[in-house]
């Protein structure tokens, strides 16, 4: 395997874990203002994700400094093309890690409401535009033959990739209600489980509704890993959904987080070689080889990865091992 082939791969493992865990992180904070129902009840769920949500943002952070570092052409391309998505999508995650600090700096009603709902912005939003912006990978944006993306930002909207952008919202809606599931109290399990039902419903059918829309508008299925990993994600989901409906939260949980990261398998495998399509011309694509950094830099990159990454996993496992019990009312922290 040539190093930009290994570097498509782990850059693959980093998106993949970020959905995993951003994922329950984002469903939590959207159902934040509507499980809450009292302010005990919202810190309760706060702090499901209170020790962990800016570990799991790291992810994200690494991803994109190794696209930046292995495929600098992809990296400017999208960063411009894709500039006022990402722009809304980092003013939202700043919003987001104000609230978590600032919301419990005053006793005031209005005060912490008013945090509460830009928590439940702060994720929102993201949930949505991640979803837009990876359907808009797959289906293909206008890129010259300079590599620079000609088109406005209306141009990333259609209806495939506002129903990708439905359909990861919904799923991480779900994937946050299961692990609620396993973190609340017991009294808040059975209005979670009850969310959990209703939300699965509706993204079973917008995720199968995306699977059908990507056999139609994109080459995804072209691929045969492609296409297994997105059919399996499909039954997988399901699955996940099912027992969630019979109360299996931990299993429903892991289905859910397995559904999530071999849909971003089945993406990524589906633009490989690809990074970002040209829906100009297909042979002005980014690719691996024609967007990527020297053969020096990825090396270095290499040595570097395979000495510090298995260190922040050690840490994030660790972390999640100390507060792996259900969160109480009981000794709460305001």
């Amino acid at each position: 395997m040539e190093l930009n082939e290994l570097w498509f791969v782990l850059i693959t493992v980093l998106f993949a874990g970020f959905f995993f865990l951003e994922g329950f992180d984002y469903g939590v904070g959207m159902l934040l203002p509507f499980l809450g129902k009292n302010d005990t009840d919202r810190r309760i769920l706060i702090n499901t994700i209170g020790p962990v949500w800016d570990g799991n943002e790291v992810w994200m952070i690494t991803a994109g400094g190794a696209l930046f570092a292995a495929f600098p052409h992809v990296y400017a391309t999208l960063f411009s093309g894709f500039y006022m998505a990402l722009f809304l999508m980092l003013m939202a995650l700043i919003v987001r890690g104000v609230a978590f600090e600032f919301r419990s700096k005053d006793d005031n009603p209005v005060w912490r409401h008013t945090w509460d709902w830009m928590i439940f912005v702060g994720s929102i939003v993201p949930a949505l535009l991640w979803g837009v912006a990876v359907a808009n990978l797959i289906k293909g944006v206008p890129i010259d033959e300079n590599m620079h993306y000609v088109g406005t930002f209306f141009d990333l909207l259609s209806p495939y990739t506002l129903l990708g952008g439905l359909a990861f919202l919904l799923v991480f809606l779900f994937h946050g209600a299961l692990f609620l599931a396993l973190k609340v109290e017991e009294r808040l399990v059975e209005p979670v489980r009850q969310t959990a039902v209703t939300v699965g419903l509706a993204a079973a059918v917008a995720f199968l509704g995306l699977l059908a829309l990507s056999y139609i508008h994109t080459d995804l299925f072209n691929s045969s890993l492609a296409g297994t990993a997105f059919w399996g994600a499909a039954l997988l989901f399901v699955g996940g959904y099912l027992l969630a409906w019979r109360c299996k939260y931990g299993w429903g949980f892991t289905l859910s987080g397995l559904s999530i990261i071999l849909t971003t398998v089945a993406f990524f495998a589906g633009l490989f070689p690809r990074f970002m399509v040209s829906s100009l011309n297909p042979e002005w694509s980014l690719t691996i080889h024609n967007a990527s950094s020297s053969a020096y830099t990825l090396k270095i990159m290499t040595i570097a990865a395979l000495t510090l990454v298995p260190v922040v996993l050690v840490y994030q496992i660790w972390t999640y091992w100390i507060f792996r019990k259900r969160v109480t009312a009981k000794g709460l922290e305001y």
